[in-house]
Order: structure tokens, then sequence, then C-alpha cells
């Protein structure tokens, strides 16, 4: 099966985000499950320098007049994945954030930027390339999200060939733009309708995605539902309850050549579920690094994450005092909301004993931080997946998490009749807030004094499997429904 993967970012090339970590690993799970994968993606300065050797495919057109170049070149690595980027400077060839300005602010033509994305995509379904024609075209996320409208309305007399998948990884952001902007995107005027992309009066990608692609994901199966409901469904559950015959959610999966403690080379020593004397040394060796007091015994609670407020942080600000009156370190490793960022600075400046933070974004750092804690704390208002509670099960790092989308189908609360059951792997509450959260707390200082039944659910913690071969699987499955679609 020929599969095109569209998105905006790849690990290892560009990352800001989850989306880049599930583009990067389903790609070569896909071609272990026998697949013929290509991938697209913008010609940003990082991708493009991490493509190698790209030749041009093809001149390309865009719908508002100007042109650009397609090119073929390999993603690193040893399976050397063919990758399509997309040449055009003007619009790719800007440095920092793919997304937004030095202020912080999306960039003006972000709706040109990324309808050619999903032009581009239905132009390879159409044959642009002659060596090479896609008969699935994934999309992912609103970047991508106009490909399957492209692919509904062709521009040849010829047969449509080209199912459609699109994969949305966090509904709240849907690249929504003026419906003025609509005249640059090259789709028929009955594209802008309620049956369509029209989104209150303004066009949503992430809409185009939704009602025109023959089959949906999202990534896991909680998420799925939640979406579904006006609480969760951030203005699109009543498009997506309708569309229920044609969603499904498949759990992200875990790249074992990236997360994998055993054979890190970020970490200071490697360890595994049986053999953990490695993590102590990782924890002292972070302690010393990021200039914490060396205690063996204090557990080491952590967050990595984007620090905005669907991420809970206002939950771990508020939990702070008590982290530390029993004895907790704390470290923090993001960047986002200004005010986030000051409040977490000023905590760790008041006691930079016990409490580390670093702002932005640091990949092995980041591999460092799991590897040292003892808890690793995701207590989002909502989350589509997550994969920071499943690094934190691989390294050791027990997940404190709230009971939502993705989290609740990876963490099981260390309850007493969990422990006693051997399913137990980390600690979950219900009520999003300050008082739910600090509950669970309590119940982490508890078992982490209980050393017994700490080392029994961290080795089962770590023992889980979120495997890529088994959401390749999953995907192949909805790639024949798509097909049998069309």
């Amino acid at each position: 099966m020929r599969v095109l993967q569209v998105s905006a970012e790849m690990f290892p090339l560009l990352k800001t985000g989850g989306l880049a970590d599930v583009a990067g690993a389903l790609p070569p799970a896909l071609v272990a499950a026998g697949c013929d994968v290509r991938v697209l993606l913008p010609a940003f300065p990082q991708i493009a320098q991490g493509v190698g050797g790209s030749e041009l495919v093809a001149e390309i057109a865009a719908p508002w007049g100007d042109t650009a170049q397609l090119r073929l070149g390999t993603l690193p690595g040893p399976q050397a994945i063919p990758a399509y980027l997309i040449d055009a400077p003007a619009l790719y060839g800007r440095g920092g954030n793919p997304y937004q300005d030095e202020l912080q602010q999306p960039y003006v033509d972000n709706h040109r930027r990324f309808a050619l994305l999903g032009w581009v995509a239905a132009l390879l379904a159409e044959g642009v390339d002659p060596a090479w024609r896609p008969r699935i075209v994934h999309s992912h996320d609103w970047h991508a999200g106009l490909a399957p409208a492209y692919l509904a309305f062709p521009r040849t007399s010829e047969p449509r060939r080209a199912a459609s998948v699109h994969t949305v990884h966090n509904l709240a952001y849907q690249g929504v733009f003026p419906a003025d902007t609509f005249a640059d995107l090259g789709l028929p005027p009955s594209a802008l309708s309620m049956d369509g992309i029209e989104f209150h009066g303004q066009i949503s990608f992430m809409k185009a995605g939704l009602f025109y692609a023959d089959r949906i994901t999202t990534v896991s199966p909680t998420y799925a539902r939640e979406i579904q409901t006006e609480a969760q469904g951030c203005g699109l559950h009543g498009l997506l309850a309708s569309r229920g015959g044609s969603l499904s959610g498949i759990l992200n999966a875990v790249d074992p050549a990236v997360w994998n403690p055993a054979a890190d080379r970020s970490l200071a020593h490697p360890f595994d579920a049986r053999r953990t004397a490695g993590k102590a040394r990782c924890k002292a060796a972070l302690q010393k690094e990021l200039g914490l007091f060396l205690l063996p015994d204090a557990p080491l609670f952590s967050v990595v994450s984007r620090l905005t407020e669907q991420k809970g942080l206002h939950l771990v600000l508020g939990g702070i005092d008590e982290l530390l009156a029993r004895g907790g370190q704390l470290v923090v490793l993001g960047s986002g909301d200004a005010a986030l960022e000051n409040a977490l600075a000023k905590r760790a400046a008041e006691r930079p004993d016990a409490v580390a933070v670093r702002l932005g974004y640091d990949e092995a750092l980041s591999h460092r931080i799991f590897g040292a804690s003892d808890v690793t704390l995701v207590p989002s208002r909502f989350e589509p997946c997550g994969l920071t509670q499943m690094y934190g099960l691989k390294y050791g790092s027990l997940p404190l998490v709230h009971r939502v989308g993705g989290l609740a189908d990876t963490v099981v609360d260390s309850s007493l009749e969990n422990i006693a059951g051997d399913s137990a792997s980390g600690f979950v509450f219900d009520e999003f807030t300050d008082a739910g959260f600090q509950r669970a707390l309590r119940r982490a200082f508890a078992l982490y004094a209980r050393r017994a039944d700490w080392t029994a659910v961290r080795r089962r913690g770590m023992g889980q499997r979120f495997d890529r071969a088994g959401a390749a699987q999953q995907y192949l499955a909805v790639y024949t429904e798509a097909i049998n679609a069309v």
C-alpha cells in the first residue's frame, strides 16, 4: 500500500510538540508493516538541512499564483524513507518557531503556508510525480487539514485514486482564519459553507480535514469519545458525532530506538526495569547538574511540557508548597505562557536547592529528566494522548495524571487493590482542582515511603509496551476502510 504522510513537523528534524514524535515514529512502523511510505513536509530550514540528497521533482503553482518547487530526498535513519519537500523560501524560509513570529504571534500568511501543504499532497495524489502516486493521503492536524478537501475537489477528470485519512492530535488548535482568506485557497465556492470549511463565519483547516476525510483518527480511544461531546469538542462535537462511525482512536506509540533507558546516550548511566541502580545515579547526576541538593531519598518530581493552561501547570504551582514541605524536589523544562514561566522561575529563585526551572526546550535534557525523576507530573485539563506519561513510564518515573484522554488510557492508579492486582502504574485524580491534584501528590509521597510497593509499581510501569507495530496494524485497518469508502 502506497501511503503519503503529510505533516508540518517531524522528529528528529523539527519538533515543537508530540505531533513531531508521532510523525517521526509512524512511517518506519508502516514500512515494517509492509507499506510503501513517503512523507511530505514544508522545507523549513531545520527540515531542509536534515533531508539528504533532494532533487527536483516538479515546479508547483500555488492557487494564489506563487510558485514553489517539489523536491525529493530521504529522511535520516537506517530506512532512508523518501521525503518530499515543498521548497518555497518566501513561505518557509524563516528561522525560529515554524508557526509564530518573534512576538509569538501567528504569521499573517499561515493560511497560505499550510494551504500549500495540503495542495501539494493532492497534486501528488493526482500524479505530479510520475514515478510514485499514493493510494492513501494521511494528513496530520490542522496544518495539513486542507489535503482531504483538495482531494474531494479534484482538478482532473480521471477517477479519484487516493483515499484520505485525517488525524487529530489536538482539537484545540484548529487553524481558523478570516473568511476573506478563502479566495487564496483554490477551493470551489461550495466549500465555503456549513457543509464544508466554514466555521462561525470564518474558515477552519481542522474542520476541512474532519468534514472531507474518508476516515478520521485521533490519538487515543478515550479522546475519540471525548471530542464528540460539547465539553471537549471545541465547537466541532456535532460534526464529529455525526462522523462517529468513521472515527477511530489509535493510541500513540513510543519509538524504542529513541526512548530506551538501557541504551539512551543522553543518560549518565543506563538502567532497565530489573537493574535500576543506574536510575539512582542518573538522579544524582541531574541534581548536581541543576544545582539541587544531592538528596538521594528526596522524591524528585518533574514537568516536561509546554507551559500552557491546558497542561494544568497552575495545579503544579498550587502544589509546590506541599511538595516542598514533604521533602520533595521539582524540576521543570518547558516554555510557553509568560505568566507561568515567570511564576515558576520565581519559585526556583526562592528555593534553588529544591526547585529547578529551565525555560525552552532541550531534547537531551528531557531524556535526563525522565531518567532521573521519580514522578512525572501531567495534570492536564485535557490531553488527546500525551506522550510525556509514556516516556515517564518507560524511564521509571511514575506518572501523576488527570483522568482524561490518553492519560486515562495509559496510567492505572496506585490504589491498594490495583497494587495487589499488579496493575498499578502511577497516580490518577478525577477532580481538576488544587485539592484533587494535591491528594494525588500525597498518595505519591505515601507510596514512595513504601519502598517494596514503589519498586513493584515502577517495574510494572516500565514493563508496559506502547507498541508501534500494533499501532501500525490499526492504521492499516483504517486505510483499508478509507480505500473501500472511495
